[in-house]
């Protein structure tokens, strides 16, 4: 017999809730046997359903502690194992947190102990130069966002009324949800988050710790409805930038904003720098302005921070070429040039070498309505060397790649150059990729620099790892609930982790860096639809070729027919299950969503004739079944073509069509169902991470070593992060 479990070490709610977890998974596994009598059917849905299910009732910290003890030691003659006696590595659990809609994870950071001081150090310095732009997303998201989160964290750390009230649980949800979306609209839906609170009681909550003048101009803006409703605005009724809540323009409307930028483009430049990438748009005295995220300017006290941080990151550098990029990029975030911003992502882009690496900046267009400002992001890394060998042979066979897409001859890449990939591990996530984070990355996003110099392409393992992992530290999945047969499911369950880590890498390594504009065509030329369609061209790359019996040839796949996985999950998801995520009676509104949804709905529809794709109901129950293969690879195919054109012509009108036809609206009865099947699940549909402390080992006044911590609380490092990094 062994021991999971240790009581005298329980000195919180949370420890006691890891304990029961660990009984819980290790029963699930087959570790350990339960008593008959314990009914632990019951206890998945939390920690305090698998008490009651035991019959035990507690409220305080210590009647629960006593109430675990005879569980383990009264009861615990049920708990028993085979395996030998020598104490076992304690299993790391993945989730740290659920409310709402939302799961936090954490992640490990494998390799750690194999880098070297200086690489440590280097990390270390470019993650904090990554988190004290918290406050910039925050701002961008929406102007009212950091006082609301001033208060959040001031009745968090001060009040000291009842905390065990209804009330005070949907204020720390409400706290949460905010936390988690770096500000009050949906970090994915973009709708405002409403606290189930009333608001006379959070209004209580505000004069009990001292925040009462801010009541008046908050509260409207917490509570009402209607006010600030959406992040990003895409309907075709109103102004987007007007009805649009985030704060890259002030009193500026759409056609003003084009207008403006549309000035500032030189025709014919074959160099086009991002107009407009790093700035805020405002209107004063009638006029517009421009206002530039520089030291000095628009964010500076932030801005000054992370380029102090840069600054040691570089005295530590791995090599000349990193300390090149990491001077140029101090460098334009001293002046706001973004002609220093494209020389930056040059220098960037030819390191191929280095372990480690990070992305820096504002980067991402996916918030701006007009899909031209950029929201800051970071990440820090360091290369995953044996996983990083299929990501080798991929970008080796670029050109091979992109001769053969089926896309038309003059859209394609006579030369393709500096295309590069490897599979990391993060070590630092922040600003827009925090909490919620991607598990791919390709940059830089200039078109002119990735035809002339190449991109980077990245798959994060350390992420996918832990989404896997955590799933697996679950009794239900959304596979079992929406597969059709078992055949079904056993496939996904033995290729669908390898094709879906296939589909990231084509994504990102080739399918972004793919095609090329025509002579004149503005890389702006598509607006608010271009994010979902740049990336349903990437995604449509990758569909296509998982199929190609060259990936066999290079032996990244071994089974020719793996990659029916990925596209049985694909369309699944993009026309179904994916819209778990989005509430009943709204549209789809996210990039990467309306990218999946106007995939799969567009081959669903345009197969019909040939049954590609069938929509079978079974026991009342939906299904999306495949039933030719190859046709459906001739399907994507045929749109990725099309997509292909309209980017390289800058065909607005034909991106606009396929996107509202295909990729908005969402069948009602469907999206009952599928948010009907999902909650029975006891899943929640979105996940973020918190992530580790890497923290300095001292010897006397000297740094020897830094290690890792994990922490295991989603709101404590909120406050931390509050504390720490708050700059704004």
């Amino acid at each position: 017999m062994k021991k999971i479990y240790n009581y005298s070490e329980i000195k919180s709610m949370k420890q006691l809730d890891r304990q029961i977890d660990r009984i819980k998974y290790a029963a699930e596994r087959g570790e350990i046997t339960l008593r008959k009598d314990i009914k632990y059917a019951e206890y998945y849905y939390s920690p305090s359903r698998f008490i009651n299910s035991l019959g035990f009732y507690a409220k305080s910290f210590f009647n629960k502690l006593f109430k675990i003890m005879i569980i383990v030691f009264g009861l615990g003659l049920g708990l028993t194992s085979c395996a030998p006696k020598e104490e076992a590595t304690e299993e790391f659990i993945y989730t740290v947190d659920e409310f709402a809609d939302i799961e936090v994870l954490r992640y490990q950071i494998p390799g750690w102990e194999d880098l070297t001081l200086r690489q440590k150090e280097y990390i270390y310095h470019l993650s904090e130069a990554a988190k004290c732009g918290r406050d910039i997303i925050w701002d961008q998201n929406f102007k009212f966002n950091l006082q609301i989160r001033k208060v959040l964290e001031a009745i968090i750390e001060n009040y000291t009324g009842d905390k065990e009230s209804q009330e005070y649980a949907d204020f720390l949800v409400y706290a949460k949800r905010v936390f988690f979306s770096n500000g009050i609209h949906h970090h994915y839906a973009e709708d405002k988050i409403l606290p189930a609170c009333s608001r006379e009681y959070f209004a209580s909550l505000m004069d009990a710790v001292g925040m009462s003048d801010m009541k008046e101009a908050l509260l409207p803006v917490i509570f009402d409805p209607t006010l600030y409703s959406q992040r990003k605005y895409q309907g075709d009724d109103k102004d987007l930038l007007l009805a649009s809540s985030v704060n890259f323009y002030d009193g500026v409307t759409k056609d003003e904003a084009v207008k403006f930028y549309n000035k500032m483009e030189i025709p014919g430049d074959n160099e086009p720098v991002a107009y407009g990438l790093n700035s805020r748009l405002v209107k004063q005295d009638g006029k517009i302005v421009e206002k530039v995220y520089k030291v000095g300017g628009v964010f500076s006290p932030a801005l000054e921070r992370i380029v102090g941080h840069l600054e040691a990151a570089e005295a530590v550098a791995e090599n000349d070429v990193q300390k090149q990029y990491i001077s140029e990029l101090i460098e334009y975030y001293r002046t706001g040039d973004l002609k220093m911003w494209d020389q930056y992502n040059i220098t960037w882009v030819g390191d191929t070498k280095s372990d480690v690496d990070f992305v820096n900046g504002f980067v991402e267009d996916y918030n701006d309505p007009l899909g031209r400002k950029a929201t800051f992001e970071g990440v820090v890394n360091f290369r995953d060397k044996e996983a990083s060998k299929r990501t080798d042979i991929i970008s080796g066979n670029a050109q091979w790649f992109e001769d053969n897409s089926p896309i038309d001859p003059k859209y394609k890449k006579q030369e393709v150059k500096g295309v590069s990939a490897k599979v990391i591990n993060v070590a630092c996530i922040a600003g827009d990729s925090y909490p919620a984070t991607a598990i791919g990355i390709n940059l830089p996003n200039s078109a002119w620099i990735r035809k002339e110099y190449g991109s980077k392409s990245v798959t994060i393992a350390n992420i996918t790892d832990a989404y896997d992992k955590a799933s697996q530290q679950r009794p239900k999945s959304v596979l079992s609930e929406f597969a059709w047969d078992q055949a079904e499911i056993d496939f996904i369950k033995k290729y669908g982790s390898i094709t879906d880590n296939l589909h990231t890498d084509l994504h990102e390594c080739l399918g972004h860096g793919s095609g090329q504009l025509m002579p004149g065509v503005s890389p702006n030329a598509l607006g608010e639809y271009s994010s979902p369609l740049e990336e349903a061209r990437a995604d449509l790359f990758a569909l296509y070729y998982l199929a190609d019996a060259k990936l066999v040839e290079l032996g990244i796949l071994d089974d020719p027919q793996a990659y029916r996985a990925e596209y049985m999950n694909y369309i699944r998801n993009g026309i179904f299950t994916q819209f778990t995520r989005v509430e009943l009676g709204k549209t789809n509104t996210q990039a990467h969503m309306q990218c999946r949804k106007l995939i799969a709905q567009w081959c669903f529809e345009n197969g019909k004739a040939e049954n590609v794709i069938e929509q079978k109901v079974r026991d009342g129950k939906t299904y999306f079944v495949i039933n030719d293969y190859a046709k459906l690879r001739g399907l994507f195919a045929e749109l990725l073509k099309e997509i292909q054109r309209i980017k390289s012509e800058g065909d607005y009108e034909a991106g606009k069509n396929l996107i509202m036809k295909y990729a908005v609206n969402i069948d009602p009865q469907l999206h009952k169902e599928v948010r009907e099947r999902y909650n029975s699940l006891g899943l929640k549909p979105y996940r973020g991470f918190i992530n580790p402390d890497i923290v300095p080992v001292m010897e006397g006044d000297k740094i020897v070593d830094y290690k890792v911590v994990y922490g295991d609380d989603f709101l404590k490092q909120q406050i931390e992060y509050g504390k720490n990094y708050s700059t704004l």
